[in-house]
């Protein structure tokens, strides 16, 4: 009685009159069944359809008519972020994964290049805020809408606007900067100066992606896991200069990079002349590039104790070579553990992924800019960490008519690693 009585609403009658409509073309094209089933199928359909709109009609009436709030609590995503900066230190740098300055520049920084901008719903604090904790804790959307106190659509909308605006700036700040080789290469004999026309260092990683039902099979990496690879370089203050994110984890490593180095859309940084990074032996060798000796002991475990000193120039090479590479691996570190989304990415949008993996890569670059204090580069940053994934990588090996080097240059960056190689292992002889 109670749904007979809403028809009198002007509203409900309009509906009434549609679900009428949709009743007798059903009815109609149930009168083409046969003839023996006609008049207890019509019967069966009538109840049927009867409770379908009443049902249809109650669920309108709750969601449209009378209507209950959702989002009723007294602490608004504003006020939020207004006690959270207001709050203790360590909160807020548990929570948004950098400190309370550090968010303040992040936000003045996204406004004064206008690339992200107040809306009706929410300021600009409050979207980067909403960015932060999802990929600093990688916490559901829902979760969030409940926290700041905006509907699912809301929150995913100012997710996406965040995204783009990071990666804008990611344009800015991740690329190479003029800055001269640390003080720890500089005064250390160890590094200095075999080392010293080495502008930083080059890996792949994988992080985690998501992806349809019909495409786990591409993205299916190492150890049955679906993931992407990532081919990144940084120099020795621990900034990345150059990502490229979205490739199948099945992708090879070197196949990642000369598709990196030789596509113009990329804009890859390439060394100049005399100038060279470091990267591991799963890479290939060739101008501007300086992997180590195959074949030597390599990863930094094996020379760890004193009986596992370096027995030759190509080992002793190799040792010092890993070390200085350490650096890439160290970033690698840093980013995954503050931004736990790489680890186990949610089910968004093939698009959006790469994406999230240059925000964070950008967020982890104005970070190291803001701050030289930041607890997490002071954790990291004189680990001598050789990373999971090169304990598999360094051992595939890539031949030259696959990669399609030229010889020429292939053989002349193999006669400079020969001559660090020797000049090292000479001074090394000397000095013990």
């Amino acid at each position: 009685m109670k749904a007979v009585e809403k028809f009198k609403d002007p509203d409900w009658r309009e509906i009434f009159i549609n679900m009428s409509t949709i009743r007798k073309r059903v009815w109609i094209q149930s009168n083409q069944m046969d003839d023996s089933s006609t008049s207890s199928a019509d019967s069966d359909f009538d109840d049927f359809s009867d409770f379908l709109m009443l049902n249809f009609l109650s669920d309108y009436n709750e969601k449209f008519i009378e209507k209950i709030p959702q989002r009723t609590s007294s602490l608004c995503g504003e006020d939020f972020v207004r006690e959270l900066l207001g709050g203790h230190e360590r909160t807020c740098y548990e929570l948004l994964r950098m400190d309370k300055n550090v968010f303040i520049e992040l936000c003045t920084c996204l406004k004064q290049k206008e690339y992200i901008k107040d809306t009706r719903e929410i300021k600009v604090e409050e979207a980067v805020a909403i960015f932060l904790i999802i990929v600093g804790q990688n916490v559901g959307m829902r979760l969030i809408a409940d926290r700041f106190q905006h509907s699912h659509e809301t929150i995913d909308r100012h997710f996406h606007l965040t995204l783009k605006a990071i990666c804008k700036l990611g344009h800015d700040i991740i690329r190479p900067t003029q800055s001269l080789l640390p003080s720890h290469i500089v005064n250390s004999s160890k590094y200095y100066p075999w080392f010293q026309n080495c502008i930083g260092a080059i890996d792949g990683t994988h992080v985690s992606t998501c992806v349809p039902t019909d495409k786990p099979v591409s993205y299916r990496g190492r150890k049955n896991v679906v993931t992407q690879n990532v081919l990144c370089a940084c120099n020795f203050e621990m900034f990345f200069t150059f990502v490229s994110a979205g490739w199948e984890g099945t992708a090879n490593d070197s196949r990642v990079f000369i598709d990196a180095i030789t596509q113009p859309k990329y804009k890859f940084p390439l060394p100049k002349e005399g100038e060279y990074y470091v990267l591991d032996s799963g890479f290939p060798c060739t101008k501007g590039f300086l992997p180590p000796y195959r074949g030597e002991r390599y990863h930094l475990q094996e020379y760890n104790s004193g009986r596992n000193r370096p027995r030759g120039m190509k080992e002793l090479f190799n040792y010092r070579h890993s070390s200085l590479r350490n650096v890439i691996e160290r970033c690698f570190g840093v980013l995954k553990a503050r931004f736990p989304i790489l680890k186990m990415m949610p089910p968004y949008k093939l698009s959006r992924q790469p994406l999230i993996v240059i925000a964070c890569c950008t967020l982890h670059n104005f970070i190291r800019q803001r701050t030289q204090y930041d607890h997490m580069f002071r954790e990291w940053e004189e680990k001598e960490l050789e990373g999971e994934d090169n304990l598999e990588e360094a051992n595939t090996s890539v031949s030259r008519c696959e990669v399609n080097l030229s010889d020429e240059s292939a053989a002349a960056m193999a006669r400079c690693r020969d001559r660090i190689a020797q000049a090292m292992w000479t001074a090394y002889n000397n000095i013990n």
